[in-house]
């Protein structure tokens, strides 16, 4: 806990915020969403802004002592401190000011790739630079607005609500760094496919995504094509995939014909896709999973190979833990009591862990 035991890394930490997160840029994000103050007053925007961020780095101390940490990171990078102590009241009226969508902003041009092929050539497979996308859940302040905008878990017996307002969430995450690049939030009754499908504008040509069923659709697949990635997903437990030609690994080209969908007719609705047969890791019996890519050259991307990538990267829950760790414990409820600041404290946490990965790389970097 912050406070009269505080630590020299503490106020670092928050000053490593501003190196990852610029304050140049942040001051531009709350002008365009109209929320920013004066640099010349004693508590600034940016400095509650920088707050939400290290609310996840310090998850057992009080608002206040968070502050002050950040106000002396501030001082330290160059940013004006506030200089009269600050109360919880306050804070929270800030933080009702500035809103989530700044935090939404920040995220969408802080969190970029991280890994280049020098220092990190395990985040490259066949040149595409090695992306995840998956979905979890995390628990709310045990408040009823929250629990009438993200809803509660449904129990086993009974299927009535119980426990604590529940959030789902999905990322997309660069493998080798564990960054993420983008995340979405949604209430306990959307599903992970959906909130993943939100994040696919994030992708681009010169990667690999790798993810389970889970996050699959018809939908999915033909947007994620669309923005000029490659995949290796799980295919759905009822998609069609007929043989089209054998291949000397084993696996097979398949069509997957869309066009009983409902689209426009205009649109693509075939794709050729290359399926892979493998068997979930430690299973005897169990049938074998199907894996759809649109790396269709057995020599180029050979299919073990494949299979490994996939059983390695497909899990982003371990990202989800990621996000916790040297931060909150595991089960952690995020604070916040209303919806907007529970988008906003989630936005700011996300920051949080890019900056940890980003540190991380530099490591890397300066090691090699």
């Amino acid at each position: 806990m912050l406070g009269a035991g505080a630590r020299l890394s503490d106020f670092l930490a928050a000053c490593l915020l501003a190196r990852v997160v610029p304050a140049s840029l942040v001051h531009a994000v709350l002008d365009e969403h109209g929320c920013n103050t004066q640099r010349a007053r004693s508590f600034p925007a940016v400095a509650g802004v920088y707050f939400c961020v290290a609310l996840s780095l310090y998850p057992d101390a009080g608002y206040e002592e968070v502050f002050a940490a950040v106000a002396q990171g501030l001082a330290w990078a160059g940013e004006p401190s506030v200089v009269a102590p600050v109360g919880k009241s306050s804070i929270s009226a800030l933080r009702g000011r500035i809103g989530a969508a700044p935090l939404h902003d920040l995220v969408r041009r802080c969190c970029l790739p991280l890994a280049n092929p020098r220092d990190h050539p395990q985040a490259f497979y066949v040149g595409l630079r090695l992306v995840a996308i998956g979905a979890g859940a995390f628990d709310l302040a045990d408040e009823a607005a929250n629990a009438q905008e993200f809803g509660r878990p449904v129990g086993h017996d009974d299927g009535a609500a119980a426990g604590r307002p529940q959030a789902r969430c999905a990322a997309l995450v660069e493998c080798a760094t564990q960054a993420i690049l983008a995340a979405g939030l949604g209430s306990c009754r959307e599903s992970g496919r959906d909130l993943a499908a939100s994040l696919l504008p994030r992708l681009e040509a010169g990667m690999l995504c790798v993810a389970g069923r889970a996050v699959n659709s018809f939908g999915s697949w033909r947007r994620a094509i669309s923005m000029g990635a490659d995949l290796l997903w799980q295919s759905g437990a009822h998609w069609k995939t007929p043989v089209e030609r054998m291949l000397e690994d084993g696996s097979f080209l398949t069509t997957l014909d869309f066009s009983d969908l409902d689209r426009p007719s205009a649109e693509k609705q075939v794709f050729t896709a290359r399926v892979v047969d493998c068997a979930p890791p430690g299973a005897v019996e169990a049938p074998p999973r199907k894996l759809l890519t649109t790396l269709l050259d057995p020599r180029q991307a050979p299919a073990r190979d494949l299979a490994t990538l996939h059983q390695r990267h497909c899990a982003v829950e371990s990202v989800f833990d990621g996000l916790q760790a040297g931060m909150p414990q595991r089960g952690r409820t995020l604070r916040s009591k209303t919806p907007e600041l529970v988008r906003q404290e989630f936005h700011g946490w996300v920051l949080a862990h890019y900056a940890t990965r980003w540190l991380a790389s530099q490591r890397v970097e300066g090691a090699s």
